[in-house]
């Protein structure tokens, strides 16, 4: 195994090893932001005595708001990062978050919105968020220019990855 490692690190230039640390420490950190949120979403309905839905299907409906689509556009969003927008969609329709129905010009394609019960959910996950803003820039030490600057490495990271996939780089 450590041969393996040893040759794919010959085949990059020298220059590059330096930055291969940052590189793989925020790969890391994006996954780890992530599963942080969703703690602090489960916490957050914890405190509630909300058990019936997962952080996951309540960024789902935070993100859907006040729109009606699909969910193929869900997926083409990006709002939606799991494996699974069926069975996710499937659940919070069975337990009455989510309004579905087929949609009048193509009867193929189901239309979904949030129904009062899941307005109330991405209304939490919205005071949750501005629950923050009050104090992250003093107690995080995160303002806009900061934010700015994250922001914008994030979004070349993601151009970058996608490059990668569709041009097969």
């Amino acid at each position: 195994m450590a041969m393996k490692s040893n040759a794919a690190e010959a085949m990059v230039p020298e220059e590059a090893q330096g930055l291969k640390p940052l590189y793989l420490e925020a790969v890391s950190r994006v996954e780890r932001l992530h599963r942080r949120l969703l703690d602090l979403i489960k916490d957050e309905f914890d405190r509630m005595g909300w058990d019936d839905i997962n952080p996951v299907q309540a960024l789902l409906m935070f993100n859907i708001g006040d729109a009606e689509m699909t969910a193929g556009e869900l997926r083409s969003r990006g709002y939606y990062l799991g494996s699974n927008v069926s069975y996710n969609l499937k659940k919070l329709v069975e337990t009455g978050y989510i309004f579905q129905e087929r949609s009048r010009a193509d009867r193929r394609s189901v239309r979904i919105r949030l129904t009062p019960k899941g307005e109330e959910v991405a209304e939490v996950i919205d005071e949750l968020y501005d629950r923050h803003l009050k104090s992250i820039e003093k107690v995080g030490g995160l303002d806009v220019e900061a934010f700015d600057g994250l922001n914008k490495a994030m979004s070349r990271l993601e151009r970058f990855w996608v490059d990668q996939i569709l041009y097969k780089l």
